[in-house]
């Protein structure tokens, strides 16, 4: 049984949310505030985290950023009361790996958890199986060992989130292949959903903060105007 930890100040919403979770077959924590949330995932690990944006204490992006700094790699859905991009932006750009703004179905909240899921025991899966080793992938000075997960950049160690690492196996495994923001949520986040773009936009830009030289100008992951994103074509 998958376990969830939900971390949500306002009793009604976590109450509601711990009991449809249950009643989905998950394994439920829940905490109050922040500082109760890390103390529950530093006992006992989770599979999946459910942190609201605003809490006492520790708030949701405190409590990322401290989880993301220890190398915690627990998927992590943030919810949010507020409706700014720039809230939302900086949740994905302190490790979070999606986000709902508040109000959410319980339906959709249900596809997200499922997806989160559903990827890292993808990945857990591919980690395990021996018919997942694949030969180092290259393109110029970058360097990707996909079963070690480990990225080298001119033969230096870099350090991505899973879902960053993901993200850039992705595009290294089909280089000069141009996808949409959509066909990118579909293959690397498990689902397709309109007005979650942007998701996608800040974890490119966040792989080019790592990779490029110059990020406004990147040379490895380009944009295709009006189209998407893709991963140079490996140099000959």
């Amino acid at each position: 049984m998958k376990r969830i930890l939900v971390a949500e100040d306002q009793t009604d919403i976590r109450n509601l949310l711990v009991l449809n979770l249950r009643n989905a077959g998950y394994e439920v924590t829940e905490a109050a505030d922040g500082v109760v949330a890390l103390a529950s995932q530093t006992a006992r690990e989770n599979d999946l985290l459910v942190l609201d944006l605003m809490m006492p204490g520790l708030d949701g992006l405190e409590l990322c950023k401290t989880l993301r700094a220890r190398g915690c790699s627990t998927p992590i859905l943030m919810l949010t009361a507020k409706s700014t991009e720039l809230d939302r932006v900086l949740g994905l750009e302190l490790g979070a790996d999606d986000y709902l703004t508040k109000p959410f179905s319980l339906a959709e909240l249900l596809a997200r958890v499922k997806a989160l899921l559903r990827r890292a025991e993808l990945l857990r899966a591919a980690q395990l199986n021996a018919q997942s080793q694949a030969s180092a992938l290259s393109n110029g000075e970058l360097t990707i060992l996909p079963v070690k997960r480990q990225v080298q950049l001119h033969g230096k160690a870099l350090d991505f989130t899973a879902l960053e690492f993901d993200l850039l196996l992705h595009f290294a495994q089909h280089p000069g292949h141009v996808f949409s923001r959509g066909q990118l949520l579909n293959a690397v986040w498990g689902y397709t959903h309109d007005g979650y773009e942007h998701t996608v936009t800040t974890h490119i830009n966040r792989l080019r903060a790592k990779l490029e030289v110059d990020p406004l100008r990147p040379e490895l992951i380009l944009t295709v105007r009006g189209a998407g994103y893709k991963m140079r074509d490996a140099p000959r």
